[in-house]
């Protein structure tokens, strides 16, 4: 009984010790997710948008547990023109890992794509807070600001209620 409040602290920071590592684990994907995966930025890379999002969808099914494979999933949704779903695949992204640069930085480009700048600019303030103003997607999340939202989205519609001639 004399030794139940020494092995009590004692589990208790060994649980501590354990979750912290467990966070913090930045693991490989599965061999097959990685080839999947690999599979998919080169379809992504040659502009063959549902090949791209087949093969991560596929990795996701074989590890579901990979993060970056959302970073992917939305990636490949922006090339769609699915701001919506890639802002989705992005937050689920972010619900897995609060402090994915990368996941922040292309939430904030695909609210700039959608046309909600003032979310994006917060997107923008908690990079800057994070990461600073010289990291790679704070600079990419400024580019896309200053850029603003595509007018290609305008111009597709207004073509689309065009007559056609001949």
């Amino acid at each position: 009984m004399r030794f139940a409040p020494a092995a009590a602290a004692l589990s208790l920071c060994l649980a501590m010790t354990a979750s912290i590592t467990i966070a913090g684990d930045v693991r490989a994907p599965d061999p097959r997710a990685a080839a999947l995966i690999a599979q998919g930025q080169a379809a992504l890379a040659a502009g063959e948008t549902q090949a791209a999002v087949d093969a991560f969808e596929a990795a996701l099914a074989v590890d579901p547990g990979y993060t970056p494979i959302f970073i992917d999933l939305a990636e490949a949704a922006r090339q769609q023109g699915l701001q919506g779903k890639a802002i989705r695949y992005y937050r689920d992204a972010l619900e897995r890992d609060p402090g994915n640069f990368a996941a922040i930085s292309g939430e904030g480009a695909a609210l700039v794509e959608k046309g909600a700048l003032e979310k994006a600019k917060r997107n923008l303030a908690k990079l800057q807070t994070m990461c600073g103003d010289d990291c790679p997607e704070t600079v990419a999340l400024q580019s896309s600001i200053a850029r603003g939202p595509s007018p290609r989205l305008a111009i597709e519609s207004s073509t689309d209620t065009a007559p056609a001639s001949n």
